[in-house]
């Protein structure tokens, strides 16, 4: 991790130097998340739903266009992601056996946090015309969790900040393509578990030991819209902007 902000450090320092010589401006725009997850817990397949989201999302880019085709960016995101699982009490997390007065009830638990993630990406495309594709990686610190609990028609929450149930730093891998006006369509992977292995303790009043978790990896599929001061000004200068202003 600690590479990963030095090459962070080394591409910001090389964009304040070069701005004169390079196109270097800033980006902005929110996502729509689509996410699913693989988790196994105790040796059993979950069933979990797919999650959406849009709020609060947010992405600030800082892009470096080293030629019209060729060029890279940085920055900042916040978002929420996390996993809904929906499956026997048994399987979502708790470790009992078939003594316990809700095995075998259907039970539903959303973990959810909030991260800051920190990506460095590469573009290939057409600048000019605002059409290119993208790929890199990022990193998130998940810094405030929710988990929900429904039950028997019954709703139980726990909100954590920094807690210990979720990996605090996690790894991603993503790819995307942006078209002209902005449009974009990006899927990501994350590389390693959201719940953390190493917990255990209670949620909601029952035993837990988050080491049964074989696996929760998160995807997901967004959409979004990133807007620059270089497509705002593209638009004003256009005729047909000046006829609206003007007329």
């Amino acid at each position: 991790m600690k590479s990963y902000f030095l090459i962070l450090l080394l591409i910001l320092t090389c964009a304040n130097m070069e701005a004169q010589q390079k196109g270097i401006y800033h980006s902005s725009g929110s996502e729509i998340i689509f996410s699913g997850a693989d988790v196994n817990f105790n040796g059993t397949s979950v069933s979990n739903n797919l999650r959406f989201t849009l709020f609060f999302h947010t992405q600030q880019h800082l892009n470096l266009d080293l030629t019209n085709n060729l060029g890279l960016y940085t920055g900042f995101a916040l978002r929420n992601v996390g996993l809904i699982m929906e499956d026997l009490f048994q399987n979502v997390g708790y470790d009992v056996d078939n003594t316990h007065p809700d095995f075998n009830k259907n039970t539903k638990i959303k973990h959810r946090s909030y991260s800051l993630g920190f990506p460095l990406a590469v573009k290939i495309g057409s600048f000019d015309k605002n059409f290119f594709f993208y790929a890199g990686g990022e990193y998130e610190w998940m810094f405030h969790y929710k988990q929900k609990k429904f039950l028997d028609g019954a709703k139980y929450k726990f909100t954590q900040w920094a807690s210990d149930r979720v990996n605090p730093w996690i790894p991603s891998f993503f790819a995307g393509i942006q078209f002209p006006g902005g449009f974009n369509l990006k899927f990501k992977y994350y590389l390693d578990d959201f719940l953390n292995k190493d917990f255990s303790g209670t949620d909601f009043g029952e035993a837990v030991d988050y080491s049964m978790f074989e696996s929760s990896r998160i995807w997901y599929i967004s959409f979004s819209v990133m807007i620059s001061k270089k497509q705002i000004q593209r638009i004003m200068d256009t005729d047909s902007f000046n006829e609206i202003a003007y007329h």
